[in-house]
């Protein structure tokens, strides 16, 4: 059942690509153009990255902010592969999480980035225990994600799947796909488990709420 429901979520966002390329081209998202993105831009650049890849890039957005850094761009979806291509900026394959967990990607690039993009549990699994056939000894993994104890909610703070949920963004989206609930030591075991040692943490805040917007974790590989 959970690769099952990890299938779920790419189905979803085969559905769900047009609507999607709106609400991030239109700004439709407040957190996003408030804070986070700007705090994965803000983040990348600290790390001074000559080269990176953008895995579950979307529409390509965050490949654009970077015009500095060289960039790839990898999704399973092919309707935003397309839009992000033809927006440029970068380089940009269709491939999904287990594709790059059976060594399709190959590169040797110095950051991986992963922009909300990790809501499964064995594809985001598989996608960092494959770290070393996208990143450089020494590399970076930047992960932006939901805030842990924001987005628990009512329920239990432990890991496992909820249910999705499109509150709050345009009527053109439908069958929210579920998504993986990890907890702050969830995320930071993910890491080190795959040989990927903590180098940051951050909690961008929202400016009305004061509270985390979201968590963004670094981590690097061994030299």
């Amino acid at each position: 059942m959970p690769a099952q429901l990890d299938t779920t979520i790419i189905e979803s966002w085969h559905r769900n690509s047009d609507p999607w390329i709106a609400a991030i081209r239109n700004g439709e998202i407040e957190s996003r153009t408030l804070v986070t993105n700007a705090a994965i831009v803000e983040t990348v650049r600290a790390y001074a990255p000559a080269s990176a890849v953008d895995l579950g890039c979307g529409e390509g957005w965050l490949i654009r902010a970077l015009p500095e850094v060289q960039m790839m761009g990898v999704d399973a979806i092919p309707t935003l592969v397309e839009q992000a291509q033809a927006a440029g900026g970068g380089t940009f394959r269709c491939l999904s999480y287990e594709q790059i967990a059976d060594g399709a990607l190959q590169l040797s690039a110095d950051l991986a980035v992963c922009n909300f993009s990790l809501i499964g549990k064995e594809a985001v699994e598989g996608l960092l225990r494959a770290a070393p056939s996208y990143l450089r000894c020494g590399g970076h993994l930047v992960v932006q994600t939901v805030h842990p104890v924001l987005a628990c909610g009512d329920a239990a703070y432990v890991d496992g799947w909820r249910e999705g949920s499109w509150a709050g963004f345009n009527s053109g989206f439908q069958d929210a796909p579920p998504w993986y609930f990890r907890t702050l030591s969830s995320w930071i075991a993910l890491f080190e488990n795959n040989g990927l040692r903590i180098r940051e943490l951050r909690e961008p805040l929202h400016p009305h709420t004061g509270k985390p917007a979201s968590l963004i974790l670094v981590g690097q590989l061994p030299d």
